[in-house]
């Protein structure tokens, strides 16, 4: 039996290890991942990685594909005990769609366990919701969270509150335990 249903945000362009990783670690611990996008279909997703040949730049490679399981549109937050960003170019495209806004709104002002990591952070900042947040985000997005009045943290793990961030996904192993604790947490409020 689900412990409850989490909500991972993705679209086309979404980085395969940040989504997958979350996605199947959430199972191990009895939640449902629901993948939600902007419609109800099939996602490309992509490879991201710094080459060590001199590159200044990321390099993208095609990924695996997801099926969303539900558009933004029909989402329904208070079904959900948490919700996760997945990177990649996604978050870019997908950030402006009304639905996903409003869903991001809900779970802050719900202080619902929320997770971002990469590009992920330009969801939230689009929804108004980071504003004296602290947040980890990939390097070219510090620039997206201040400017939206996040305080960005270099660092694998960062938790404010109900807010959960990584930098990239080299840093899966170190802030995905905490956004976990918190999702239990949240089973354990809505059990009492």
């Amino acid at each position: 039996m689900s412990r409850g249903k989490v909500l991972i945000v993705i679209g086309d362009a979404t980085e395969t290890v940040d989504t997958l990783y979350p996605y199947y670690r959430i199972q191990e611990e009895d939640f449902e991942p629901v993948v939600a996008g902007p419609d109800k279909r099939r996602y490309a997703m992509v490879l991201h990685e710094r080459p060590q040949s001199g590159w200044d730049i990321t390099r993208e490679f095609e990924g695996y594909t997801i099926q969303a399981d539900i558009a933004f549109r029909d989402v329904n937050p208070a079904d959900y005990v948490g919700i996760f960003f997945s990177g990649g170019r996604a978050p870019e495209y997908i950030r402006d769609d009304p639905a996903l806004i409003e869903i991001t709104r809900h779970f802050f002002a719900c202080n619902k366990p929320v997770a971002s990591v990469c590009h992920g952070v330009e969801i939230p900042c689009r929804a108004g919701v980071v504003k004296g947040r602290r947040m980890a985000t990939v390097a070219k997005c510090r620039f997206d969270l201040e400017v939206c009045g996040g305080i960005y943290e270099d660092s694998p793990c960062v938790v404010d509150g109900n807010l959960v961030s990584g930098r990239t996904y080299h840093d899966h192993g170190q802030y995905m335990k905490e956004w976990i604790r918190l999702l239990l947490e949240e089973c354990v409020k809505q059990e009492t």
